[in-house]
């Protein structure tokens, strides 16, 4: 029972962060218009609406439709709607749709709408040895393989 019951309180936890972040004004955007090649290290809420080749770290992303990253993403939330080549850690993810994600992507927690896309690794909810403990004795790994399925 007590599984249940931290589970509800880091959904009310996460649910709460996210109306924080949706009510913070946006300190920094980068204009369509714009592309950057560097490393972005910033707190806050920013938006991306241009280009940036590098790593980004910082506090709340919005990535726009016309937002490109090429690079790694640490954030504490991410809201995608446009594209990502690189590896992704952030404690909320909402992928939107439209959004493009390539590589790996680790979050605590992960809203993925119909329309987004997203290719490599995903680990979510819990951490990689958190995931361990809980598995039944004997299985070595979480991650499952599913069979391809043929479209007709």
């Amino acid at each position: 029972m007590a599984l249940f019951n931290k589970s509800a309180d880091k959904v009310e936890q996460i649910t709460q962060e996210m109306k924080k972040v949706e009510n913070e004004a946006i300190s920094s955007i980068i204009d369509k218009n714009m592309a950057i090649i560097g490393e972005i290290d910033f707190q806050g809420k920013a938006r991306i609406d241009g280009t940036v080749e590098g790593n980004i770290k910082g506090e709340h992303l919005i990535l726009s439709e016309s937002g490109r990253i090429k690079g790694d993403v640490q954030m504490s939330s991410l809201n995608c709607y446009g594209i990502i080549e690189g590896d992704v850690r952030t404690e909320i993810l909402t992928a939107r749709k439209g959004c493009e994600i390539s590589g790996t992507l680790e979050t605590k927690a992960l809203t993925v709408e119909p329309g987004a896309s997203i290719q490599g690794n995903i680990t979510s909810g819990v951490s990689e040895e958190e995931g361990k403990k809980l598995l039944p004795k004997g299985v070595v790994s979480p991650t499952a393989t599913l069979p391809k399925q043929d479209n007709p």
